[in-house]
């Protein structure tokens, strides 16, 4: 368990920081993985926690001047699934984000932390290196740009020195004669870790292939390119067969092993299969099917707007933060309380966020964080202090009565148990700020961070199209 806790106000004073603790600290921006794997305890030795969640100038996307998409340190999932020009000039990154958990992770997770994390599971890797990117690390000694294929050194091993931080993630942007794409072959739609992964970028130019980058996931200890493959479609035409033997050519790259989601040999398989699908998909130029054309985020009508804080802010275990807590100020000891949905059930008193998983997998405890759909069991209990934070318990206080959301819920049957229900109402109420008028596909999007145990959700979604209705 970590002992200090910093919210750093810029990049400037991180850099200062992890300098002065010489190993001993631990860049964070969503956390989503450092959470689990410190309460795990697969990360050891991390005394503090650098939150740059809330800094200045870090959360950006850009087309530079160069012709290079730059993206920021607090970039998440979903400003990369939302971002038109992230669509225009990265396609495959934009595929892969939307495929990472669901809308309260893609909330708080990003896209360096993903990077920086290093599973060879990872969605975003792919992408990035079929998109040729570099990273820039940046310390008190100064700056280097690393590409990203040369990142890795084995599963979650980076070169990363203990006082770098990634400041920015860099690729060319596509141009107008190349297509990409990315695969996810996974055990379930949403929420599931891959089993093999596959992103490609190829330059075609009147069908035939002028150089081709082909990326692969969880089949191996690091993100691969299968470069026989590569340098065999270069100078052919897209067709059946030359797709058919380019998906043999990647299976002989591959060294997959076999674990809980997978045997090896599935993984051979699913890979033929991923590669096969993928080119076809480039050939009939189908790669944006697979992307809604506005994702659901649950940032309600104001997405992707976190202040910055003013000033960096050094807590400890025993200290107390103060927050808002359903448009009340609220104070209290942070100590004890792992995460904010803790603090808010044991300090706070309100316990109608649930914590069923722990993990972020089943959505009981959905909070809003900033305006922001979020799973109160991965956010750090620190990074409230100064922030906004809504529960459940909001719904009624106004008038007593119950949100139009809840009266649907009510109408339609769609309470069994109730553990996981105000996971759904939360997740509910933001979807319809976010669009009052949902198809039943949207709804489905909304729901994929929130599991029921005892039924089938065919009286939820039926409850929120009854409360869209109310709202017209």
């Amino acid at each position: 368990m970590y002992q200090k806790y910093i919210n750093a106000a810029n990049l400037d004073d991180a850099i200062k920081i992890l300098e002065k603790e010489k190993g001993s600290a631990r860049i964070i921006a969503g956390a989503t993985d450092l959470m689990l794997e410190m309460e795990r305890g697969t990360r050891s030795g991390i005394q503090t926690l650098v939150d740059i969640s809330r800094a200045s100038n870090c959360n950006f996307i850009t087309l530079g001047d160069d012709n290079n998409i730059l993206i920021g340190p607090m970039v998440t999932h979903n400003q990369v699934a939302c971002s038109k020009l992230i669509r225009e000039f990265g396609f495959p990154l934009s595929q892969a984000c939307w495929s990472v958990g669901s809308p309260q992770i893609r909330n708080r997770g990003t896209i360096a932390g993903n990077l920086i994390t290093a599973s060879p599971a990872n969605d975003t890797i792919p992408a990035l290196i079929a998109l040729n990117a570099s990273v820039m690390l940046v310390s008190s000694r100064g700056k280097r740009l690393v590409n990203l294929r040369d990142f890795y050194l084995g599963v979650r091993k980076t070169v990363l020195a203990d006082d770098e931080l990634l400041s920015e993630i860099i690729f060319p942007a596509m141009a107008k004669s190349q297509k990409g794409v990315f695969i996810k072959s996974a055990l379930r739609e949403a929420q599931a870790i891959s089993v093999v992964n596959f992103a490609a970028v190829l330059d075609l130019r009147d069908g035939i292939v002028q150089s081709a980058n082909l990326a692969l996931g969880s089949v191996a200890p690091t993100i691969i390119r299968a470069t026989s493959a590569e340098k065999y479609l270069v100078g052919k035409s897209l067709d059946g067969s030359t797709i058919e033997s380019a998906a043999t050519l990647v299976v002989e790259e591959i060294k997959p092993i076999t674990d809980l989601r997978g045997s090896a040999n599935y993984r051979k398989v699913s890979v033929i299969n991923a590669v096969r699908d993928g080119l076809r998909i480039i050939l009939e130029g189908r790669e944006k099917e697979s992307l809604p054309p506005e994702p659901i985020c649950l940032q309600g009508s104001n997405p992707f707007q976190v202040a910055p804080i003013e000033s960096t802010s050094e807590y400890f275990l025993e200290d107390q933060i103060e927050l808002s807590i359903n448009g009340r100020t609220f104070s209290g000891h942070a100590k004890g309380h792992p995460n904010l949905l803790r603090f808010i059930r044991d300090e706070a008193g309100l316990t109608g966020s649930k914590e069923g998983c722990a993990e972020g997998e089943c959505g009981a405890c959905t909070i809003f964080l900033d305006g922001a759909a979020v799973m109160g069991c991965l956010v750090p209990v620190f990074r409230a202090d100064k922030a906004n934070i809504d529960t459940v318990e909001k719904l009624t206080s106004q008038n007593g009565r119950p949100h139009p959301v809840q009266q649907a819920f009510i109408e339609e049957g769609a309470v069994q148990c109730g553990y996981c229900t105000p996971g759904f109402i939360m997740s509910a109420v933001k979807l319809l700020e976010e669009r009052p008028n949902p198809s039943r596909e949207e709804i489905k999007q909304a729901f994929t961070g929130n599991l029921c145990r005892c039924t089938g959700y065919y009286q939820i979604v039926s409850a929120v199209e009854n409360a869209s209705r109310r709202s017209d």
